[in-house]
């Protein structure tokens, strides 16, 4: 496998495992259930179903799946844990201005 397509972020664990295995986690942009829920021809099988149907693995047969963002890339690095460093730093002087002007924000 080397191409998993999830609903959320990710942790170290899975960026090691992506690095290490060569593969890809993949996000569906918000908003696109209903067409990647379109584009899937057939479940071929399902893992792990102990979780729960959310948790589990399925394994689908797919035409033309996507758009698809790439979360975590062969390398390890995580798009949503990088940005959200970034985000984080922005947000700080952003509040700090903001609360100047609005007392009731802490």
């Amino acid at each position: 496998m080397k191409i998993i397509i999830g609903k959320g972020g990710m942790g170290d664990r899975t960026a090691q495992a992506c690095r290490e295995q060569k593969a890809l986690h993949c996000v569906f942009p918000a908003g696109c259930a209903v067409l990647a829920a379109t584009q899937i021809e057939e479940i071929e099988g399902v893992e792990w179903i102990e979780l729960g149907m959310p948790e589990a693995l399925w394994i689908c047969r797919v035409k033309e799946f996507g758009p698809l963002i790439v979360s975590i890339d062969t390398k390890g690095e995580n798009l949503f844990e990088n940005k959200k460093a970034i985000y984080n730093k922005r947000k700080d002087g952003i509040v700090e201005r903001i609360s100047q002007k609005v007392r009731f924000i802490k």
